[in-house]
């Protein structure tokens, strides 16, 4: 079988451990490798389909310590990039008072994900590719991840995108969606939270409100997720209707990457 690609951003999550529920009160942290494409790189091998990542890391510790976590989880690895001179990108990670996630990403090496990356990836010849809001908050990796999709869409492979945003990482609303809205219009699956929507549409209260905001974009499937209060779906080839998903009642751990695995 073909492999799925995700592209763009793997990096060293640093997680709270202490407890706290706001960064600056933080004392202690623990290492974890992450990144939401890699993420979903590394949840597509659990169970068992083909994958790959497209990614750049920094020529030191923490990118020798991504590569092989990936590779360890059974990812191709081939395609993922070590810059020399650069430094691995980390994100703080932690969880407020109600238990959802929140980060603050300080951008390295993966923004050096470049268009010449990207060609070289072979995306004519994947099952699927994965990308994230992430990679387009920086060149050149934006222009390597707008160029995987103008590759995927001419032959026929699927897009995922998986909005994700992380507002510390633009300058207003208007500058992420202004970003998004190349990829909105290659993805064969939109995938994003009730609190991303949110975010690009203020006005936005409840799912279907956001669906309507959404209605000019092509995607085939329209996903929305709210953690534990639930997941809404469309698919349009059926009709359109807006269907509505509970979430299975878990003792929850961490939630840093539960969005990126979904």
């Amino acid at each position: 079988m073909a492999p799925v690609l995700c592209l763009g951003e793997t990096l060293i999550d640093l997680i709270v451990s202490d407890g706290a529920t706001r960064l600056e009160e933080a004392s202690a942290f623990v290492a974890r490798t992450g990144g939401a494409p890699a993420n979903a790189a590394v949840a597509l091998a659990r169970l068992d389909v083909p994958s790959a990542f497209c990614g750049v890391v920094g020529d030191d510790p923490f990118g020798a310590r991504l590569r092989e976590t990936l590779a360890g989880y059974g990812v191709d690895v081939s395609r993922l990039r070590a810059e020399p001179g650069a430094e691995t990108t980390i994100a703080f990670a932690w969880k407020d008072e109600r238990g959802d996630g929140h980060f603050q990403l300080v951008r390295l090496a993966d923004r050096l994900l470049s268009e010449s990356d990207v060609r070289a990836a072979g995306i004519d010849q994947v099952a699927a590719v994965v990308v994230g809001s992430v990679a387009l908050s920086a060149e050149p990796s934006r222009a390597g991840i707008t160029r995987a999709v103008k590759l995927a869409n001419p032959t026929k492979v699927p897009v995922c995108f998986d909005v994700n945003l992380r507002p510390s990482l633009w300058s207003s609303k208007e500058a992420a969606l202004s970003a998004c809205e190349p990829i909105f219009a290659g993805a064969t699956l939109l995938k994003l939270s009730l609190d991303d929507g949110r975010a690009l549409y203020p006005n936005v209260e409840g799912p279907e409100a956001l669906l309507r905001e959404l209605d000019r974009v092509p995607a085939r499937f329209v996903v929305i997720t709210d953690g534990e209060r639930g997941t809404w779906f469309v698919d349009r080839a059926t009709g359109g209707e807006l269907e509505f998903v509970p979430s299975f009642k878990v003792a929850a751990v961490e939630p840093t990457g539960a969005g990126d695995a979904f």
